[in-house]
């Protein structure tokens, strides 16, 4: 029969929360004492007095291993509902400007790190936010920054990936003074016609994205994937579910499977497609992403698998790319969206015939509207269609979403109060009131998957968790800040969003994302009190993928 290992002594958590339950704020929790595992599956989650957990302790050490929990909690394996894998490893060698306040921080953060990295041929940035420069960006602001002399290329992502911004070198580098205008992108110009250095949208999909992967080896894209699922199990995740794949992240997966057999993450992608100039080019993306996935499904390769497509509807708030019913308040801005419901359709109708699922991205009111009526009208509910972000909307589509039983994608880290200080003065209070409506979610029976949108946002599970049920903030502790608190989730529900519910979303709860016999052995094992307030104290001990154990932290 193999190995076992017994884990006793703790509390096996029980989710009871079922995708599309109504759990409510203040539901306890469930826990049994112990857990059986052998090989890679569960065999047994109960007391200490069941037959099997006596039978495993009369074993002997030669065939079961006794792990005493010491009052420890065990949690499914989290898995990541929306995230970018590559584009978080590659993030993880970048200079994070995330705690810059304005232009001044920005210049001395990549001055002061240019200077220590001469060796580096691009100077590679994340973290920039709009409110850091309220006045605007331009390629100017970063073109003396290089002490070295070697004028190197300066590339910063914005912290939410919708925007790239470039010194006068990295516009050479990039080549954008060829570039034409796409649809739904953004090439920003002055009043002359002069590049600024800013590209947002699908200019920054159409054009930036692919040169980052030119300019990336393989093996540079295969070490970022290891490093990203490394950072992954440190925090607790054995799961992902990738909202942006693309040829080169499906190259440097695809050979890093090739090399080395497997990937200790479980790892469903949705296939991005991006706007084009013709309905031909846009739906060859839909078919290439049917292709692929004819070959890596839930048979052939349930571990890295091709689930279905997404579509990026309107942008962010912090940049007025979001869709709104209303004007921006503060300068009357009204923005169109990326991609109107003619120009769904045929994408939705064609991945739907084909088996694939739907995910589409809509952050303002107007768009999660518009991306409602899509899926109500060409998705099948069957698929399980998914709405991405939702971060402001009206309560009659709240209920159009339940009704539809419409996925809620969620990420409550870009709820947090700390990266919200602009919203007031961009949106009015009366729309800040309807932001991030996640109780609205669940009480309307919307499945929900938890994500961080990483490398958007910080990744850890429980800070994300910390964020969906005190509505407080993760980045910043010590802000007093709560953001519409009526919206909160339970804790139960909210770790079953970031486990079962996210599992259930690509169609895998039947295997992972509970703790019970016959399911895989993916789990986690925290150091922690059942208490909101004190997530942000919850340590990860040891991560679990597999039967196999991936991390331990050091004592």
């Amino acid at each position: 029969m193999g190995p076992a290992t017994l884990f006793v002594n703790g509390k096996i958590f029980l989710s009871g929360v079922a995708p599309g339950t109504n759990a409510g704020l203040h539901r306890p929790p469930m826990f049994a004492e112990c857990m059986l595992i052998r090989g890679s599956q569960i065999e047994h989650v109960g007391s200490s007095s069941d037959a099997a957990i006596e039978a495993a302790r009369a074993a002997g050490p030669d065939e079961v291993t006794v792990c005493d929990l010491r009052g420890k909690t065990i949690l499914p394996g989290f898995i990541d509902g929306h995230m970018h894998l590559m584009l978080l490893g590659q993030a993880l060698n970048k200079l994070d400007l995330s705690r810059c306040k304005n232009l001044e921080d920005i210049r001395n953060t990549i001055r002061e790190y240019a200077a220590a990295n001469p060796h580096l041929p691009r100077i590679l940035c994340r973290g920039w936010m709009h409110i850091m420069t309220p006045d605007g960006a331009r390629a100017s602001d970063l073109d003396d920054l290089d002490p070295t002399g070697q004028n190197r290329p300066i590339l910063i992502d914005s912290k939410d990936l919708h925007s790239t911004w470039a010194n006068t070198a990295g516009i050479e580098d990039l080549g954008a003074r060829e570039w034409t205008d796409v649809p739904a992108g953004i090439i920003h110009r002055d009043e002359q016609g002069n590049l600024l250095g800013v590209f947002s949208e699908a200019a920054n999909l159409t054009y930036v994205w692919p040169y980052v992967a030119r300019v990336a080896s393989v093996e540079a894209r295969i070490e970022a994937i290891k490093a990203a699922v490394k950072a992954y199990h440190e925090t607790g995740y054995t799961g992902v579910i990738d909202m942006a794949m693309d040829e080169g992240s499906w190259e440097a997966l695809q050979t890093l499977l090739k090399r080395e057999g497997s990937i200790p993450m479980r790892i469903a992608a949705y296939w991005l497609v991006k706007p084009c100039k013709t309905e031909e080019e846009t739906m060859a993306q839909v078919e290439r992403a049917i292709e692929l996935a004819k070959l890596h499904n839930a048979e052939t390769s349930p571990d890295c698998r091709i689930v279905g497509v997404k579509v990026i509807c309107d942008g962010i708030v912090d940049a007025c790319t979001a869709v709104l019913s209303e004007p921006y308040a503060h300068n009357g801005h009204v923005e169109l969206p990326l991609w109107t419901e003619d120009q769904l359709r045929p994408v939705v109708k064609q991945a739907t015939e084909a088996g694939l699922q739907i995910a589409l991205h809509a952050i303002g009111d107007a768009t999660v509207k518009m991306v409602v009526e899509v899926l109500t009208k060409y998705a099948d509910p069957e698929k399980r269609p998914r709405m991405e972000h939702i971060e402001v909307s009206k309560k009659e589509d709240v209920e159009r979403m339940g009704k539809g039983r419409i996925t809620a994608s969620i990420q409550p880290v870009h709820s947090d109060p700390a990266i919200l200080k602009a919203w007031p003065r961009l949106l009015g209070e009366h729309r800040c009131g309807r932001a991030f409506a996640y109780r609205e979610f669940a009480d309307v029976g919307a499945p929900l998957a938890l994500g961080s949108d990483a490398p958007t946002a910080p990744h850890t599970p429980l800070g994300n968790i910390y964020v969906g049920t005190t509505r407080r903030s993760y980045r910043e502790p010590e802000l007093e800040t709560v953001v519409n608190p009526h919206f909160a989730l339970g804790l139960c529900e909210a770790v079953a969003a970031g486990t079962e519910g996210a599992a259930y979303s690509c169609f895998d709860e039947h295997r992972i994302g509970v703790l019970k016999a016959g399911h895989k052995a993916d789990f986690v094992i925290v150091d922690m009190e059942w208490e909101k307030e004190k997530l942000m104290e919850a340590k990860v001990i040891e991560t679990w993928y597999d039967g196999a154990k991936v991390y331990a932290a050091q004592e």
